[in-house]
């Protein structure tokens, strides 16, 4: 669909002060502009975070009490259980509570819900069975912020709970005997992003504090927590929070962990991946290779392999798991692909494209994609997408997975909608559902009319926000070495999105990739040929190689090395035919 370009204003005057005070390239300060960075403290704090950076974990709410109560706990041997989640967040944060409960001697396990049959969070049965097997203390991570009647399910059974989580509240907070998150009513903490693995980092820290006896922790507590951070930068970028603040330090030294003192399990991960041989780590390299996998074995019903390979001090195992899970994200995709074509087929043979949402439903699509496949579609289309899954037997309600666009609050949305509804919650951007498929049809009425009259037909209209606009011929490789100056890049601090106009193909594009998902073409402008990518961009090759005229590009610039050879590429986020208008973005 065509999108609308938007492309950063830009102030000379602004980026050459910047540029002059802060001592960086006019292409950084101007990208650092366009982020609302223009304080020259604040761009060194960003282009060179520190570790001290990190705020002491005993600022976080809770953690004071809760870590109390853990290190009593572990003092007297009573059997204590990591209660995490199946994705890669979760997982993470388990493995690192985990493991600094087994370094302080603690009696201690872990358990991960199945994704298929049990659903994300706290329930009542896994209590009740862990309380059974000998548990006396159960700590949440990722997950329990909303478990109102879970909490009251553990205090009735004699079943001590301590919440850490950083999810969205319910209308009042469980009766837990401690509750960590960033956000808890009535504190101050002055940064909301962590994630569940960060939130678990600052806990184990605490915990190593208490066991040492003081802020500066001993060497192998040290060395722990230098491991630790990489686990925490994995669920950090996999749960796609906002990389600025405490989140940036995570991710940037912990990158760095990664490569110099990964687990056993990740450094075999890393190995299946091929990221052992790079000579240096990314944002992106946890985004398309580590966390996919991780979420391979959660939606695939098999998380508790996940901390596993986390937590393993067996190569044999390591290796073993880390092959397995490789395969499991291979099935994974073939699932998400079946899935994607025939959701992409029922929009095109019985629903209109401008219709404000698409309510998609199909027998047997398997549950643990139907989100990843709502999201491409949501992004694709520009309008919320929700996917059912029928069950094959017709005796259970459908399960949904939903993925907003244009500033839906799926949340309210779903509400409002309830009626039609056997069940849902989630969030603004991403939502669950359960609806009895004789409702279906119901309910997409419901739901298509609630987003005709929110959203608008302006707002349907997906944009590319885009930096700033640059030849060519600008892209050498000491300029891009400049913009991986502001990496890691993830959200709230995306690549640098570029754009150059009269651009022609050089040569016909190509297909890349297993089911021809990408396409590489040669992209030349004024005599200068280089090299673009479009991930996950193959239904473009039809189009372009039709093309007869000029053409536009907005594209990522980026370094690719291979073989010891390192030269600037693109990958492509849009095109166009030449000579449409771009709209420059309003400056507030």
């Amino acid at each position: 669909m065509t999108k609308r370009w938007r492309i950063h204003p830009h102030d000379a005057g602004r980026i050459e002060s910047l540029e002059r005070q802060a001592g960086i390239s006019p292409i950084v300060a101007q990208l650092l502009l366009c982020r609302g960075i223009g304080e020259t403290e604040a761009v060194q704090r960003f282009l060179d975070p520190k570790m001290s950076e990190l705020r002491d974990p005993e600022l976080l709410p809770g953690i004071p009490h809760a870590a109390d109560r853990i290190f009593a706990a572990i003092q007297v041997k009573r059997r204590i259980v990591i209660y995490g989640d199946y994705d890669a967040d979760g997982m993470t944060a388990t493995a690192i509570l985990y493991r600094c409960l087994q370094l302080l001697g603690a009696d201690v396990g872990y358990y991960v819900p199945n994704r298929l049959e049990e659903g994300y969070g706290l329930n009542d049965e896994a209590l009740r069975k862990l309380s059974e097997r000998g548990a006396s203390l159960v700590i949440s991570v990722d997950c329990g912020i909303a478990s109102v009647q879970e909490a009251r399910t553990a205090r009735e059974i004699g079943l001590e709970l301590i919440i850490t989580d950083h999810h969205q509240f319910a209308d009042q907070l469980p009766d837990a005997a401690a509750i960590v998150h960033p956000r808890l009513p009535g504190s101050n903490y002055p940064f909301a992003g962590l994630c569940g693995a960060g939130v678990a980092f600052k806990l184990a820290w605490a915990l190593c504090c208490r066991a040492s006896e003081s802020k500066r922790v001993s060497d192998r507590m040290r060395t722990f927590l230098l491991t630790a951070i990489g686990i925490a930068a994995i669920g950090t970028v996999a749960d796609v929070v906002p990389l600025i603040d405490e989140n940036r330090v995570l991710v940037r030294f912990g990158l760095n962990s990664l490569q110099s003192q990964p687990t056993i399990g990740l450094k075999a991960l890393m190995r299946v991946t091929k990221l052992l041989d790079k000579p240096s780590l990314g944002s992106e390299d946890i985004a398309f290779s580590l966390a996919p996998r991780l979420n391979a074995a959660g939606r695939l019903g098999q998380a508790q392999l996940g901390v596993e390979l986390l937590t393993t001090d067996s190569v044999e195992r390591a290796d073993a798991l880390a092959d397995y899970i490789h395969e499991l994200n291979s099935s994974r995709d073939s699932l998400e692909r079946s899935v994607y074509l025939a959701a992409n087929k029922q929009i095109k043979e019985q629903f209109d494209p401008s219709d404000p949402a698409f309510v998609l439903a199909g027998r047997g699509w398997h549950v643990g994609v139907i989100g990843i496949v709502a999201g491409r579609l949501a992004e694709k289309f520009n309008r919320p997408v929700v996917l059912l899954s029928i069950d094959e037997l017709g005796a259970k309600p459908a399960t949904g997975s939903a993925r907003s666009a244009s500033g839906l609050d799926l949340h309210e949305a779903f509400a409002q909608c309830t009626e039609h509804l056997v069940a849902h919650g989630g969030h603004a951007a991403a939502a669950g559902l359960k609806v009895e498929e004789s409702k279906i049809d119901d309910f997409r009425s419901a739901f298509c009319e609630l987003v005709e009259s929110e959203v608008s037909v302006q707002d349907r209209v997906a944009e590319v926000r885009i930096d700033a606009e640059a030849a060519l011929s600008q892209l050498t490789l000491r300029t891009v070495q400049q913009l991986e100056q502001m990496a890691p890049f993830g959200e709230s601090n995306p690549r640098p999105v570029l754009c150059a106009t009269g651009c022609e193909l050089a040569e016909a594009p190509r297909h890349l990739g297993s089911g021809e998902r990408h396409i590489s073409v040669k992209v030349k402008q004024h005599n200068l040929t280089m090299r673009a990518v479009g991930f996950g961009k193959g239904e473009w090759y039809e189009e372009l190689i039709a093309l007869a005229g000029p053409i536009d590009i907005a594209y990522r610039p980026v370094i690719n090395e291979f073989r010891g050879r390192r030269n600037v590429e693109m990958h492509l986020v849009d095109w166009r035919l030449s000579e449409q208008p771009a709209l420059a973005a309003s400056k507030g």
